[in-house]
């Protein structure tokens, strides 16, 4: 039985750390930068700014800037550790809100990478000196 069967069956924990909930469902890549995330003011839990060791309950409503786009999601379930992706992905329910930012963002994304602006040839050695000097490296 893995440990999003066993949360679902009510044999997981029924609270969890933030910082370790975020970590868990694999919304972050390590632990501590989720710890970072959330003692930076940047995870609110119900609509509030939260320490990393605040509890965790199925039904809390969750929200952090992902991306360049707000992620909200509703704390499904808590897990009893950190397991695969499709699985994590039980654990949390993304509001139609949500959803809809990111898809106008990879939208917004896709568009701009279709246009990149393209000089007609390639800078001289005058021309390189003064982009060295504009980007500070020179």
């Amino acid at each position: 039985m893995s440990p999003y069967e066993a949360a679902a069956r009510g044999t997981g924990g029924a609270a969890a750390r933030v910082d370790r909930w975020l970590f868990g469902v694999r919304l972050f890549k390590s632990r501590s930068l989720a710890a970072q995330a959330v003692s930076g003011g940047k995870v609110r839990v119900n609509d509030r700014r939260v320490k990393p060791a605040h509890t965790l309950r199925p039904g809390d409503r969750l929200s952090f800037v992902r991306a360049e786009a707000l992620f909200e999601c509703v704390v499904a379930q808590i897990p009893a550790r950190r397991g695969p992706a499709p699985e994590a992905r039980h654990c949390y329910q993304e509001t139609g809100a949500s959803q809809a930012r990111r898809a106008e963002l990879a939208g917004r994304m896709r568009l701009a990478s279709a246009h990149p602006p393209r000089p007609q040839q390639r800078p001289d050695k005058h021309q390189r000196r003064e982009l060295r000097r504009l980007r500070g490296r020179g």
